[in-house]
């Protein structure tokens, strides 16, 4: 009988040290879910469970240079704000910002919210830009190019690499055979205080624009390749031409 109940403990202790594991595992598994009044971090890393990153929010000094699949390639954007990452770990937008007084008083501030496609820098961005004393804020839309952007990136890897007399020209024979991130169309208040649609060939030059000044005159520009207005039609021309057409029926 006594061995009988000396056995009895043993099993005992044993099931209870099992249940008492069971409760602290699933105790520890309900801890990683916290609430805070408040934080204070200079980065945060989301992650997926096996690592991949997703998403970063930082400020400026630990801001993340270029990431590809997992890869970062270092370098000083001048923003903070957050950035969004791909299933495979590789960039794919962002929204970011900075704002302070430049050399000569005035204030220099740039907010930026953009998408990209896969592999690729861009397509669409959603942007404030104050310089010179006056601001741009719109809506524009780009040609990607067929460049990946880690090639874009390994050639800025390489071109920092180099000693600063030979940087300029490894710049422009890489940006010579790299296709550019061309803007296709704008639509927004321009630096000089225009409302406008801007349509651009793909060179990004505005060929096509509607526009409406602050002073409330509204006008339609055909412009050439070399930025000249071709040619104007204004609200009166529009209503010259509907009555010249009601006297012609």
């Amino acid at each position: 009988m006594r061995r009988y109940s000396e056995r009895f403990l043993v099993v005992y202790s044993g099931a209870l040290t099992v249940a008492l594991a069971a409760i602290l595992l699933t105790g520890a598994r309900e801890t990683r879910t916290a609430t805070f009044d408040e934080i204070d971090v200079q980065r945060i890393n989301v992650r997926e469970p096996d690592g991949t990153l997703r998403m970063t929010v930082s400020g400026r000094e630990r801001f993340p240079g270029g990431i590809v699949k997992g890869r970062e390639f270092p370098f000083d954007r001048g923003v903070a704000g957050m950035i969004f990452y791909n299933d495979e770990g590789t960039e794919t937008g962002g929204l970011v910002f900075r704002g302070e007084a430049g050399e000569d008083g005035r204030p220099v501030t740039t907010g930026h919210l953009s998408f990209d496609p896969y592999h690729r820098d861009q397509a669409l961005g959603l942007s404030v830009r104050q310089f010179g004393g006056g601001y741009e804020s719109g809506l524009t839309i780009n040609d990607v190019g067929d460049t990946p952007i880690e090639e874009l990136l390994q050639a800025m890897e390489r071109i920092r690499a180099l000693p600063e007399a030979e940087r300029a020209a490894a710049q422009q024979e890489f940006a010579a055979g790299a296709q550019p991130l061309v803007p296709r169309l704008f639509v927004g208040r321009t630096h000089d205080g225009m409302a406008a649609l801007q349509l651009r060939d793909g060179d990004g030059k505005t060929r096509l624009q509607f526009r409406v000044d602050d002073d409330g005159a509204a006008r339609i520009d055909f412009l050439d390749a070399g930025g000249r207005v071709q040619r104007t039609l204004r609200a009166d021309d529009a209503g010259a031409a509907g009555d010249a057409a009601g006297r012609d029926a």
